[in-house]
């Protein structure tokens, strides 16, 4: 099944802006200068979807990196919410005990909240 890229709705085209500049700045906290992926919404491929629970219209939306790979979503739910992450794959900067695997945001237009996800690093 083909499906077919879309523009996002205004309103929510300003939510986008304002959770991909939250994912960029923590992002900017835990990658080292010059090596922060460019996280942009113009990057990010949007569909529409439909709730299979209420039948209402929501968005997806996924970045890829230079070999055609997901590496980050942002989705767009019909109930207001939304969520997103972003793939840093990177030492934390400051403390070899860990990992930064990705960014996350989620919430509301309301409450938006941002954060890194670390896993151990085993090296």
């Amino acid at each position: 099944m083909q499906v077919e890229a879309t523009q996002l709705p205004v309103e929510l085209q300003v939510l986008a802006e304002r959770i991909v500049a939250a994912l960029r700045d923590e992002a900017a906290r835990f990658t080292a200068t010059g090596s922060m992926p460019q996280i942009t919404l113009a990057a990010a491929n949007f569909i529409r979807v439909i709730d299979p629970g209420n039948q209402l219209p929501g968005y997806e939306g996924v970045w890829r990196n230079a070999r055609h790979e997901r590496c980050g979503c942002l989705t767009f739910n019909s109930d207001g919410s939304f969520y997103a992450e972003y793939d840093l794959f990177c030492p934390h900067p400051t403390d070899a005990r860990w990992f930064i695997e990705m960014v996350t945001a989620w919430g509301q237009a309301d409450s938006l909240r941002v954060e890194a996800q670390l896993i151990k690093n085993l090296a």
